[in-house]
């Protein structure tokens, strides 16, 4: 065997040498082996579930008429309810809304309430409460409202809204 041949080898073996060395080494002082998501939350933090429902029959809502239209909420109650979704009793509410609608969640609902805004094609405000202990996401219709989206268009929408994502000064539910 010729002496650069011999070199190339012994090269070549102190380099995988390195590699398992520096493999051990990051596997060893690994600070977040163990850590469970939301490990490092601070306190008083609100602890958020951001998975999408995988059904509707998993999501609780409550809607209410935010418009002048009288029977608006019942309406949308009865076409979510004919979707699958638990339905709370329609309401009215005082204030009138101009756009198309508002969800309304906390901490327990984030994911749902990701899913809901694509019923209206990403057009629905969005108003996170950390202080909401309940799992009953509320909708105000506004004057914008026309339809719910369809299926297809729901799913399109929830490609184009993305993932979930974590509302400030909350952390990942483990």
């Amino acid at each position: 065997m010729s002496f650069t041949r011999v070199r190339a080898a012994l090269v070549v073996g102190l380099l995988i040498f390195a590699a398992i060395v520096v493999a051990v080494v990051a596997l060893v002082r690994d600070s977040q082996a163990g850590a469970a998501p939301g490990e490092n939350c601070p306190p008083g933090a609100a602890r958020v579930d951001l998975t999408l429902p995988d059904t509707a029959a998993e999501v609780k809502l409550r809607v209410f008429n935010g418009t002048a239209a009288k029977g608006t909420a019942e309406r949308v109650s009865r076409d979510f309810k004919d979707r699958g979704f638990q339905m709370q009793p329609a309401a009215a509410t005082k204030s009138k809304h101009a756009g198309v609608a508002i969800v309304r969640y906390g901490p327990k609902t984030v994911g749902a309430a990701q899913w809901i805004r694509a019923y209206f094609l990403g057009e629905a405000e969005t108003a996170y409460n950390p202080k909401q202990t309940t799992d009953v996401i509320d909708v105000v219709i506004g004057e914008r409202f026309r339809q719910l989206a369809t299926r297809t268009e729901v799913n399109q929408s929830l490609a184009q809204l993305s993932e979930p994502q974590l509302p400030p000064g909350a952390c990942p539910a483990p």
